[in-house]
């Protein structure tokens, strides 16, 4: 876990702007075109990516979990209400299991970024 750091507020705007990139991808108008990936597998990846950061960055990984979860039932919930997306419980459900793979996988590998932060410096 990275606590204090002269580099930390970097690794905390990388994160924000995974959340936002996240939560732009998740409002707007959901495109014609073919998918490049599965829609169920990237909701898992990105909640897998979010849980997995921001559990590096903060030591209560259960409010970790539970907020990115917030966020993703958020989501879905903004998603029902814009009358061109589609509100999803098969999209929330993958949303928790990414966040208890990252969990998961966050609590087995090595804190990273403190490590990468002493190569840099």
């Amino acid at each position: 876990m990275l606590k204090s750091s002269s580099i930390r507020p970097l690794w905390l705007t990388i994160g924000w702007c995974l959340v936002a990139l996240i939560v732009w991808l998740s409002l707007k108008p959901s495109g014609d075109g073919p998918a490049l990936i599965n829609d169920k597998l990237a909701h898992l990846l990105a909640y897998f990516g979010l849980m997995l950061w921001f559990s590096k960055l903060y030591p209560r990984h259960l409010l970790v979990a539970m907020a990115i979860l917030a966020l993703g039932a958020a989501l879905e919930v903004l998603q029902g209400w814009s009358g061109y997306r589609d509100m999803s419980f098969a999209d929330l459900v993958a949303d928790a299991l990414g966040i208890g793979l990252g969990w998961f996988a966050a609590s087995r590998t090595p804190d990273i970024l403190p490590r990468l932060e002493r190569r840099l410096s």
